[in-house]
């Protein structure tokens, strides 16, 4: 008994001496990621803050400048029919990519992340090259329809749609995949159409996947700055949004007013964010 003994005090002693260094190594590694995303995200983000209100408080200062009440209100008109677009077309793409085969449909899935690999900037030209209002390529029909997209709002949109699109779909894509269509071949063969279908069985299983997709793509449409630089003409007062301001309340020496603004930018995304991890349940948190 008494070697049994020794010999089990031997094996946990080894066993305590294995999973030290491994305790050690996932400490060290979590130190290491926090540091990174502290001073890459967080600290910086925290000076934006800081210099909002360390003299004084500038929040007050831009939220009574008409540009920036004006700039706002052109972002979130901006951001929502952007992302309303992208989610209409990011569920209908996503649906097709998942359910349906065919040709080119590698091409397509490709093109869809097109966005996230080209400079925001390249796509802003490419939009002016394509509607510009003198240079264009469907330059003659637009005038005709007496249609304007550069310098205008519905530029300023469909550039954020752009830069935004694949945010949805990569969020969807995978949740589809992982559903499968057992459940929407059980609707239909009982009679469901493909509205009921849709409605009843797919949206419910991506509802959470949508939502997060959606809060990125507002996040993304809010901070656009290259493309929309471009096509918007950055008019005062008439195509401007926040992040334009930023830039030109900074290059105007109005910094506090640009931190605030930018603050502001920030203060959505974020809250947006958060809102949705506390409201999502336990169970789509740890799983799905």
């Amino acid at each position: 008994m008494s070697d049994l003994s020794v010999k089990e005090n031997r094996s946990s002693s080894t066993t305590r001496s294995t999973r030290a260094p491994i305790a050690y190594g996932v400490y060290l590694r979590r130190a290491f990621v926090i540091g990174y995303l502290g001073l890459l995200v967080a600290w910086p983000v925290s000076l934006v803050v800081w210099h909002t209100f360390a003299d004084g408080n500038h929040l007050a200062t831009a939220l009574a400048d008409p540009t920036v009440i004006f700039a706002l209100q052109m972002s979130l008109v901006v951001a929502f029919w952007a992302v309303l677009i992208n989610t209409v077309f990011g569920v209908a793409i996503s649906l097709l990519l998942v359910h349906h085969e065919f040709l080119g449909k590698r091409v397509l899935s490709a093109l869809i992340d097109l966005p996230l690999s080209v400079s925001p900037v390249v796509i802003g030209l490419a939009l002016v090259l394509a509607y510009g209002p003198r240079d264009g390529f469907f330059a003659g029909p637009l005038n005709a329809l007496g249609i304007q997209i550069i310098f205008s709002v519905p530029g300023i949109i469909m550039a954020t749609a752009f830069v935004s699109l694949p945010l949805v779909i990569r969020e969807v894509i995978p949740v589809l995949k992982e559903v499968g269509t057992d459940q929407e071949l059980a609707a239909r063969s009982l009679g469901a159409n493909g509205w009921q279908t849709f409605w009843r069985i797919t949206l419910p299983s991506i509802k959470w996947a949508l939502i997060y997709g959606v809060v990125l793509s507002l996040a993304r449409s809010l901070g656009e700055f290259g493309a929309v630089k471009i096509v918007s003409g950055n008019i005062t007062g008439q195509t401007q949004t926040a992040t334009l301001v930023v830039e030109d309340k900074y290059l105007e020496f109005e910094q506090g007013t640009a931190y605030a603004t930018s603050f502001l930018l920030t203060l959505v995304a974020v809250a947006a964010l958060v809102i949705v991890t506390i409201i999502r349940p336990k169970e789509h948190a740890d799983g799905n």
